[in-house]
Formats: structure tokens, sequence, C-alpha cells
């Protein structure tokens, strides 16, 4: 894989990757959430198949896949996590199935050099911190095979349980910020935020649609199902209450699915 020199990067992330495992992918919640996207990863990717992972925080996704005979080229802009990730398949027996760089979702292009990928995927909202989706869904289109799947999950507007929960507690200020416009600012830890966007269905059907390709999808309670031409990455307008969407390029008809 041809790839241009890493860019320098500096995130907030990199101050939670050490502890990031311990307080969410092995938590409760983490886990159960990370199971909805493993059924849907291991439908829509095959042994053989050569994905790109968009933020690939700690690398457990990748593995996962490797461990199915997937090979996983598995970015991330956080110089932290890519070392977490980097160690974790180093310890894997499917250690020659993953890659990890350390390149931001907004930087892909830099990997145009190298073969076309059979799928893509993103996990737990790292999206939902790229400002330019429009130029990102360009980047991603020149860079997957004709058919090719893209499972991209995002943090959506309407958390009926985190409107409850803030709510509850006197805080209507947080129990309603997914709704403003421009983004929040979120915290990750003492001292450090990022800016994090929560777009909807509707605003992603346009991002990733070019209105002059026509296109179709399903929905499902995990997230959105879409397909596409050979030109780009187009996605349908669905009817649903659920925000995370899933993406294919391609002519040949293929199962896809998405979850947040």
């Amino acid at each position: 894989m041809a790839i241009a020199p890493a860019q320098f990067y500096v995130t907030p992330f990199d101050a939670i990757a050490d502890r990031y495992d311990e307080t969410f992918t092995r938590s409760k919640i983490g886990q159960a959430q990370r199971t909805s996207v493993w059924r849907e990863l291991e439908t829509a990717f095959r042994p053989g198949d050569c994905v790109l992972e968009l933020g690939c925080g700690t690398g457990v996704d990748a593995c996962f896949l490797a461990d199915r005979g997937v090979k996983v080229v598995a970015c991330d802009n956080s110089p932290q996590m890519i070392k977490v990730a980097t160690r974790r398949v180093a310890e894997g027996e499917k250690r020659s199935l993953v890659q990890t760089y350390l390149l931001a979702a907004e930087d892909i292009a830099n990997l145009r050099n190298g073969d076309a990928f059979d799928g893509a995927f993103s996990n737990f909202g790292a999206l939902n911190c790229v400002q330019d989706l429009q130029q990102l869904a360009t980047n991603l289109a020149a860079l997957l095979k004709p058919g090719a799947t893209a499972l991209l999950c995002w943090m959506g507007p309407c958390c009926l349980w985190e409107v409850i929960w803030y709510l509850g507690r006197g805080n209507p200020r947080k129990a309603f910020r997914r709704f403003r416009r421009g983004g929040v600012n979120a915290r990750l830890a003492e001292g450090t935020s990022i800016p994090v966007h929560y777009p909807s269905v509707r605003s992603l059907a346009r991002t990733f649609a070019p209105p002059a390709i026509a296109s179709t999808c399903r929905t499902k309670p995990l997230g959105l199902k879409v397909r596409a031409t050979g030109t780009g990455i187009v996605a349908g307008l669905p009817s649903s209450r659920c925000t995370p969407a899933a993406i294919t390029r391609g002519r040949r008809r293929r199962r896809v699915g998405a979850s947040a």
C-alpha cells in the first residue's frame, strides 16, 4: 500500500487512548454496541476482502475482521490511539492482515496511489468529528471498487435516553445539545475538547447523494441501507427515526448494513 508521508497530528483523543478500552470497550454498553456492529461487519465483508477503516481507535474492530480473514487498512489521526492499535495488532494471531496508519479521515486522498478497496467502515462516531463530509464522500468514492460496501456510523441528533437523563438532572442545555446548529465542543478529558456534529439522515442523504444519480435505500433499527452507481457514492432519503447511515458504491448489488 503506497501512502504519502504521514502528517503530524495532535488530537484530543490522545488524552484518553490509554484508558479507552477500560472505560468504554470493556463496558457493558460498549460491548453491546460493538456486538451490533460486528454482526453487520460479518455480513458485509468476506475473507480475502481488503477494507479501509476510518477512525480505527484502539484497533478492536480491525482485529475482529482480521480474525475472520479480512485485510484491514486501519487509519486514525490520534498518534496514541494508533500506538495502542499497533500493539494490539502485534499481539494478535492475524497481525499480517492489519496495517495501521496515522492518517485522518480528512486526508484519505493520500491513499489514492494504492489499490482500490473492497469496502470501508467507520465505527462509534469517528465521522461526527469530520467537518467536511462532502469532501470525505468524494475522497471515499475514489478509493472504493465498483460494488464495494461502506458501513459508516454516525451519532445522530435524536437520542431519547440522553434527553431524558439530562432533563431528569435539571440540565436542559446538555439534554438538547445535539440539536445545536454548528455542533458542540465535546469534552474528552481535563483541558481537552473537540468539535462534534450530529447530522440527520436527511442531511447525510443530501451529502452523499449527487442529485443527478438515482438511488435506492431501506432502513432497519441499526441504520440506513443504500446503494449507488459506479460514478460515486449516493444515498436515498429514508423514512426512519434512525440517524446512522451506510453507503455503498457500484453497480453490482450487494447486501449492506450499518449501526451506531
